[in-house]
């Protein structure tokens, strides 16, 4: 198999499995829908979070108005009583305005925390170091253990207005936002490798030869921002090792030159005569003024 190192400028994301006679077009669909539902995940964890400490999304003409203005316009949150936790829920009040402040309990809470991090962990830049490969498979199972602790906190649902269950349901709207900058949409991906532009019309075997056991780095970006940067010759790692051995080296050659004590040459081992004199028996005489 052939092992993808998957960046995206010069930031690692993944790994991938593949052969080398998979098409330029189906690896670029592939590698997308990775990329993008890692992104997913990322923006339902942040949103389980939110859930976590501050209860369901309020309709939109509800947010960041106080209670007096809420009270005075006679707004009501209609789904406020149909989305209440398993368990009940503790009052927390989210600054910003966005939760209507209704939190799970304690239980219910660990329940969606923990999940959280479970689901971060399959799709983690650390499992580069672990040489783990992320499968759509992966992405697909975080997903639904996502989706499975929300049911299990919220057993009614949660309004359809809320993020996370847009997220669920493929609805949710990331224009004019930074989170919708970041996807990079199938049509528009665009894969490259060593400089070259990787053409759907192609196999990956046409650029990487017919050899399985290969490693390459290869990097998405969306089509028209030209060809990314060349991955350095000397990985960071190695740089940082060559730096700390050519300042070590300094440091030593500095001493070297701040050392120029001549106090060794009055030493027993450094006098070239020491043997000569001691077969000779005058080693120990010593010469000075009688008394």
């Amino acid at each position: 198999m052939v092992q993808l190192h998957i960046k995206q400028g010069s930031e690692s994301q993944f790994l991938l499995d593949t052969t080398v006679h998979v098409t330029v077009e189906d690896l670029t669909k592939l590698l997308a829908a990775i990329y993008n539902g890692r992104l997913k995940i990322d923006r339902i964890c942040t949103e389980m979070g939110e859930l976590a400490e501050h209860g369901t999304f309020l309709p939109i003409n509800m947010q960041g108005l106080t209670d007096e203005q809420i009270e005075e316009l006679r707004l009501k949150d209609e789904w406020a009583e149909k989305c209440i936790p398993s368990g009940g829920f503790e009052f927390k009040r989210d600054e910003i305005g966005r939760r209507n402040g209704r939190a799970p309990n304690q239980s219910m809470k660990d329940v969606l925390k923990k999940t959280i991090e479970e689901a971060k962990a399959l799709i983690s830049k650390k499992q580069i170091q672990a040489n783990v490969c992320v499968t759509m498979e992966m992405v697909k199972d975080a997903l639904d253990q996502l989706r499975g602790a929300v049911m299990i906190v919220y057993p009614m649902g949660l309004p359809p207005h809320d993020p996370i269950r847009q997220e669920f349901e493929g609805k949710e709207d990331l224009s004019g936002l930074q989170a919708g900058k970041m996807v990079t949409e199938e049509s528009e991906a665009q894969l490259w490798w060593a400089g070259k532009e990787l053409h759907r019309g192609k196999k990956l075997s046409d650029y990487v030869g017919k050899n399985e056991k290969t490693k390459i780095v290869v990097k998405i970006q969306k089509q028209g921002q030209g060809a990314p940067a060349r991955e350095p010759i000397i990985n960071e790692h190695d740089q940082k090792q060559m730096m700390m051995y050519y300042y070590k080296r300094q440091e030593e050659l500095k001493k070297l030159d701040e050392n120029d004590d001549e106090s060794h040459l009055d030493s027993e081992w450094s006098d070239r005569h020491a043997l000569k004199r001691q077969f000779q028996g005058v080693k120990d005489i010593k010469w000075g003024p009688r008394k």
